[in-house]
Order: structure tokens, then C-alpha cells, then sequence
């Protein structure tokens, strides 16, 4: 882990899905690394020199105060805020001077939190349109958008392609959003806060799924205020404070570690009401 010092107060793993999922250190090739990022709105710099690194077929997961810069780090990456400065790299290939949808078509899917989908179309039209629009731009490549794969990944979509997405429930939503995200088959995929506001059937349903999209060999970039869900099904975890990085480490030794729960690790379904 990179602190400034070791990990007080750890505790052993709790439960049979960290336990999967953190059972070993992933010491795979990063697939998305960015490296002296600068950005922010108007004269200021909201990051200040952030550098991360996504080893391939992991899930990290980005933590820290609101106001931090854990959204803008992700609107960064995903091309929607330019980068002032610093390098933004995808299987070795510099994103920077690509926008949102090449960096789509180069195999960086987002998630945001919200407005992720097309309220007054179907649930098929959104799959459609993401991907016959985003995965290369010509009209017709959205032929055979609901492979068998996608429908596994998403069974509570199943027998709702007609249903306007505006009609589903909050949960049902953000499921339709991480489909449209991976109909155009990324090899990462990037959210921002996907369990923020929902109920807690609906957080486990996000948090079980976020987990299957990465067994399927996606990996999986994800800023989230319900750290202690996010985390347990992370393989590490980077601590975001004023713009800066302030910890990087295993998300089970992260978790563990006593002075980050009151700092950090704050359970988000009770800051906010509720959908459903």
C-alpha cells in the first residue's frame, strides 16, 4: 500500500464475497493509467496532479470527501473535461486528444451518474442507439445489440424492451444505463456513483452486478460514497482529498483501516432518500 505510514487498526476480512474477491493481489498490466492529471472549471485546477492505474480485469474503486475531485477525475478520463495537463493512456494509446466518443470506440465506456439514459424511449431504443451511435458511428452496426452475454449480465431488464425507460424504477435505470454502456463491448468500464440515492435492494442488486460485469472481463473503474459495499468487491482502492491522491492500496487493507471510517467510509444510503 502507499501511505505515509502502515495501516492501524486493520481487521480481517468480513464475508464470502470480499473474501472472492480480494483473496489475492492482482499484479496485472494496467490497462487505463493516467499520470499528472490537471483539470478543472474556469482559472482553478480542481485536480492537481492526480496519477492512477487500472490493472486489467480489476475493479478499482475512488473514495474521498465530496469535493474532492472524484467525479471530475472521471469526466476527465472519459473525455468530457479536457485535461490541462498530464497524460491519459488505454492500452498504451494517449487518449488526450480524442473526444468522448472515440475514447467510446477505443474501449472507454461511462457511466454517469446522472441522466444515463433516454427517458422516453424504450429500453430497447436506448440499447440501440448506444450502440449503433457510440461503438462506431454507422448506421446499422446495432444489429444483434442483445447478445445472450448482455441479457445474463441484466436479468432484471428481461421482458421490458418495450417499456419506456422513464417507467422503470430507479434500480432498473441505472441497470439499462450499464447495458447501453456495454453494448459497445469496452474493455473498461468507468462509474460514477452508480448506487448513489437508490434503496438498499437495489445498492446490493448495482454492487452484484458491477461484480459479474467484471467476471465477464471488464475492468471496472468506480467512484462511489457507499464505500463499504464498493470496496468489498474491490480488488484496490485510491483515496481522492483536494485534488490530490492521498492513499492507494488494497481495498481490504483500506477497509480495514479504523481512522479512515470516520473520514471516509460513511454509508451513503443514509445522506440521502431514497429511490426505488
Amino acid at each position: 500500500m502507499s501511505t505515509a505510514g502502515p495501516p492501524q487498526g486493520a481487521r480481517p476480512p468480513q464475508g464470502e464475497r470480499r473474501e472472492a474477491t480480494q483473496g489475492a493481489h492482482h499484479t496485472s498490466a494496467p490497462i487505463l493509467v493516467a499520470s499528472g492529471l490537471h483539470a478543472g472549471y474556469g482559472a482553478g485546477d480542481i485536480l492537481k496532479g492526480v496519477d492512477i492505474e487500472l490493472p486489467r480485469g480489476t475493479i478499482v474503486t475512488i473514495i474521498g470527501p465530496n469535493g474532492s475531485g472524484k467525479s471530475t477525475l472521471i469526466k476527465t478520463l472519459s473525455g468530457l473535461l479536457p485535461a490541462r495537463q498530464g497524460d491519459i493512456l488505454l492500452n498504451g494509446k494517449r487518449l488526450n486528444d480524442m473526444g468522448p466518443p472515440k475514447r467510446v470506440r477505443a474501449g472507454l465506456s461511462y457511466v454517469p451518474q446522472e441522466y444515463n439514459v433516454f427517458r422516453n424511449l424504450t429500453v430497447l431504443e436506448n440499447l440501440k442507439i448506444a450502440r449503433e451511435f457510440m461503438a462506431d458511428g454507422r448506421p446499422g452496426s446495432g444489429k444483434g445489440v442483445i447478445s445472450d452475454e448482455l441479457l445474463a449480465l441484466f436479468p432484471q431488464l428481461a421482458g421490458k424492451f418495450k417499456v419506456l425507460a422513464g417507467n422503470l424504477s430507479g434500480g432498473q435505470r441505472q441497470m439499462l444505463a450499464f447495458a447501453c454502456a456495454l453494448a459497445v463491448t469496452p474493455e473498461v468500464l468507468m462509474l460514477d456513483e452508480p448506487s448513489a440515492g437508490l434503496s438498499p435492494k437495489y445498492m446490493s442488486d448495482i454492487f452484484e452486478t458491477v461484480k459479474r460485469v467484471n467476471d465477464s472481463g471488464v475492468s471496472v473503474l468506480m467512484v462511489e460514497q457507499n464505500a463499504i459495499d464498493a470496496l468489498s468487491i474491490s480488488t484496490s482502492c485510491m483515496v481522492l482529498a483536494n485534488g490530490r491522491v492521498r492513499l492507494n492500496g488494497r481495498a481490504d487493507e483500506i477497509l480495514g483501516m479504523r481512522d479512515l471510517q470516520s473520514l471516509y467510509l460513511g454509508d451513503s444510503r443514509d445522506d440521502e432518500p431514497a429511490r426505488a
